[in-house]
């Protein structure tokens, strides 16, 4: 049943749901709870008043500490530990780990051994790349595609790797399943022919981290469309899939793939739907006025809350006109950078990495929440742009995203300039977690590769995470606390 601009209207006066659209980014570093990096004097020393406040109240866990190893600065009391790197640890076939780490999941293993699925964004043909995911036996979809998997299990003691799927293409984030699985999305649109493809690509494909016989013969999920994707997330009561799209010119959708009816989700059984399977449909939202919303930088306060209806997608498979290019102005909303999504507290967390030019209004980072049950959603940290990405403090493009078991997000940074693992609390305050210092660039112009792949182990202990860049995953220990608001 579609939620009309009226009823939301009507609900929202109801319940205070709605928040005007008022204001600019430039204005939200006095907004209550807002988390921006703004472009006036005035306003960056607001933010750092607001950032020492957080100190003091116990945001964080304290400034970080240069690494003399030259790879990841922490706070006190924290330390890391290299389970891959490209070029330099090898899969139990024997070739290198293959190179730009990205979206990840944990999986618990055998004999309390901890399984990760890692992607590997690798785009284009293999002699484009020193290390691309070897095409091992049984495992290949397209062998023309430099992309795919590895399986990482870790112990105490040991650590071995695997490929989960070869042959595929630019795989970028990706999602987790209720059932122990892996989904991988493929962030290109290159078909049979293009860019040296052999087969069609921009598709999601199951991987399975505990049977590797699962994983032969790779099909790709085709009832989820194909476009550039960017992460999925699975409902677990109702069965939808929630999909983002990394996109521009123009700018990419949010998608609902609803299950046909009778079917039940479990490992496997997606590769098993027909193509036209399900019913795929693209966002659509309007704000507590009933005023329809073309575009997610509109809102420009956390706390906004948008409702949402679903309209279907005409042509899925995009045989002749990409997805996105298949909706008229009004039909549907869009956002720049649709990037990372995580399952968590009935919903779905969704980022939108920064908004420039092409968007009607500039930020440096949205994280939203969507209510599957109140089909709202809801802003819940906002970044203003950064005015000196290159210096250390203010945080800017938020990627892959995770819901931290000790409270609030944490967010993988795929910024200009420094880049940081940092939490965000559930009342919207921001705290670092970790800053890249492995310098890919020269002394004169230092350059740092973005993070990818944010993720705790099951057991909360440990955090992983990505330097996409030369590809190196990375375990994080410490003092977790329980964050305050």
């Amino acid at each position: 049943m579609s939620l009309t601009r009226r009823d939301f209207a009507r609900q929202s006066a109801l319940t205070g749901a709605g928040v005007a659209l008022a204001g600019s980014v430039g204005a939200l570093a006095t907004a209550p709870n807002a988390l921006a990096s703004t472009d006036t004097d005035v306003e960056t020393a607001a933010g750092e008043a607001g950032n020492a406040a957080d100190a003091r109240h116990g945001a964080g866990y304290g400034p970080l500490l240069p690494d003399p190893e030259g790879v990841l600065a922490l706070p006190a009391g924290f330390s890391y530990r290299i389970i891959t790197h490209s070029g330099r640890t090898r899969l139990e076939s024997g070739e290198f780990t293959p190179s730009n780490h990205d979206g990840t999941a944990t999986f618990d293993g055998p004999r309390g051994a901890t399984l990760l699925v890692n992607n590997h964004e690798l785009k284009g043909p293999r002699a484009d790349w020193q290390y691309p995911v070897p095409l091992t036996e049984g495992l290949v979809y397209d062998p023309a595609a430099s992309g795919g998997c590895t399986v990482v299990e870790v112990r105490r003691d040991h650590v071995a790797e695997w490929v989960g799927i070869a042959g595929t293409s630019t795989n970028c984030a990706g999602g987790s399943t209720p059932w122990g699985t892996w989904l991988t999305c493929e962030e290109t649109e290159d078909k049979a022919g293009q860019n040296g493809m052999t087969k069609d690509h921009g598709y999601v494909f199951e991987v399975d981290p505990e049977d590797r016989r699962a994983n032969r013969n790779p099909q790709p999920v085709k009832a989820f469309g194909r476009y550039a994707h960017e992460a999925v997330v699975i409902d677990p009561r109702r069965g939808h899939a929630y999909l983002t799209e990394d996109a521009s010119g123009p700018n990419g959708l949010l998608y609902r793939w609803t299950p046909p009816a009778g079917f039940r989700h479990g490992r496997g059984r997606l590769r098993t739907l027909a193509a036209d399977a399900g019913v795929l449909q693209a966002f659509k939202c309007f704000d507590s006025g009933g005023r329809f919303v073309d575009d997610l930088s509109r809102a420009t306060r956390t706390g906004t809350v948008y409702g949402v209806d679903w309209v279907d997608v005409p042509d899925r498979d995009a045989r002749t006109t990409s997805v996105r290019k298949q909706f008229t102005t009004g039909q549907v909303t869009r956002a720049r950078k649709l990037e990372g999504m995580w399952w968590g507290d009935g919903g779905a967390y969704i980022v939108s990495s920064y908004a420039r030019a092409e968007s009607p209004v500039q930020h440096d980072g949205q994280v939203w929440f969507y209510d599957p049950g109140r089909r709202t959603l809801t802003l819940k940290v906002l970044l203003g742009v950064n005015p000196d990405p290159a210096a250390d403090g203010a945080f800017d493009g938020p990627d892959n995203i995770t819901v931290s078991p000790y409270g609030g997000l944490v967010i993988a940074e795929d910024g200009e300039g420094v880049q940081h693992l940092f939490g965000a609390t559930d009342s919207g305050r921001t705290y670092p977690i970790a800053r890249n210092e492995l310098n890919i660039g020269t002394e004169e112009e230092p350059e740092y590769s973005e993070f990818t792949g944010v993720t705790f182990s099951p057991d909360g202990r440990t955090l992983f995470a990505n330097i996409q860049e030369p590809g190196i995953m990375l375990a994080i220990t410490g003092p977790w606390k329980r964050q305050r608001r």
